[in-house]
């Protein structure tokens, strides 16, 4: 039984220039102790689907379609319901530490508030809780650093910090959004590797949200690569990552640097991504694939990708073989 299910998810928002379509029919399952990587450039939907899920869509923002959470339907929730689901059962590490965490408090308020509001812990019990979940991610000296404020803090401290704050109420279901971001390579690997540690520890779920192919590889059993709201592509991240059959992910692919290829210059996708409120008519990734045909202003259907794999994909007029 899958303990997280999207189906034909919708996520609109309504500006002074038209309706956005920034998730369009998204549908995924994720299983109990599962590690699912979600891809794709900025503004292919990723973040929208976590906020979605997580009912922290902006005023305008709108969504359709079904989430399921360990077989309860919870999007649409009344605020008070969802509360009691989000940081107890669900959590979320957002992408920049330094704006999530608010600069006019010790690190001691915001992640006692956690405990404080969800478990009903004292004060006192909060704050022990906190230093111990601060040395699970090993901030050194955790008992007199939870004392200090956030600008105290490098951004590789920080970025533990949200970890720990997020894994306070011990989720079942830790959504990860962009960890790294920002971050430098050396304090990306350390980050990823104390999210698998922790993960294992504490038996979660976990969705990795990255543009990053690079850090999905070691870490994640599945991916899903998402663009113009939509999925190209699944399936197990080896298999995927060896045998792409979407122009799309060959070209994100194409774009990581290798040890074992010498390279002139960095690839990259010719063009932008698509404009949402003006989405092109059939495949959202047309406009830019070197493959393209007349066939294409049709939307192709979500076909198995191999027989028995659980795995989908943008059913692509191009020869997968001539993509690779």
């Amino acid at each position: 039984m899958s303990l997280l299910r999207i189906d034909d998810l919708h996520v609109s928002f309504r500006t002074n220039d038209g309706t956005v379509n920034a998730v369009n029919g998204v549908s995924l399952d994720l299983a109990a102790g599962e590690t699912l990587a979600i891809v794709g450039e900025s503004g292919s939907g990723k973040s929208q689907t976590a906020f979605a899920l997580m009912g922290l869509l902006a005023r305008n923002g709108t969504a359709n379609g079904s989430v399921r959470f360990d077989g309860r339907e919870i999007l649409g929730l009344r605020p008070r319901a969802l509360n009691a689901i989000r940081a107890e059962q669900i959590a979320m590490i957002f992408q920049d530490p330094m704006t999530s965490l608010n600069p006019y408090l010790r690190i001691s308020e915001q992640m006692t508030e956690v405990l404080r509001q969800h478990l009903g812990l004292s004060r006192k019990a909060a704050l022990a809780r906190a230093i111990e979940m601060l040395d699970a991610v090993q901030i050194p000296g955790a008992a007199q650093r939870i004392r200090m404020y956030p600008h105290e803090f490098s951004g590789g401290m920080r970025q533990r910090i949200m970890i720990a704050m997020a894994l306070l109420c011990r989720p079942r279901l830790l959504i990860a959004d962009e960890p790294t971001t920002a971050l430098d390579v050396t304090v990306q690997a350390q980050i990823i590797q104390l999210l698998e540690e922790l993960q294992r520890e504490f038996d979660m779920s976990m969705i990795l949200i990255t543009h990053d192919l690079g850090i999905v590889a070691g870490s994640c059993a599945r991916t899903v690569v998402l663009y113009g709201g939509r999925v190209m592509e699944e399936g197990p991240t080896e298999a995927l990552f060896h045998a792409p059959s979407h122009p799309y992910t060959a070209g994100l692919l194409a774009a990581v640097p290798r040890l074992d290829i010498v390279q002139d210059a960095l690839r990259t996708i010719p063009g932008d991504p698509p404009d949402m409120s003006h989405a092109p008519p059939g495949c959202p990734f047309a406009p830019r694939c070197a493959f393209a045909m007349d066939a294409c202003a049709r939307m192709p259907p979500l076909v198995p990708r191999k027989a028995g794999e659980g795995s989908w994909l943008r059913a692509c007029h191009a020869d997968p073989e001539a993509v690779r």
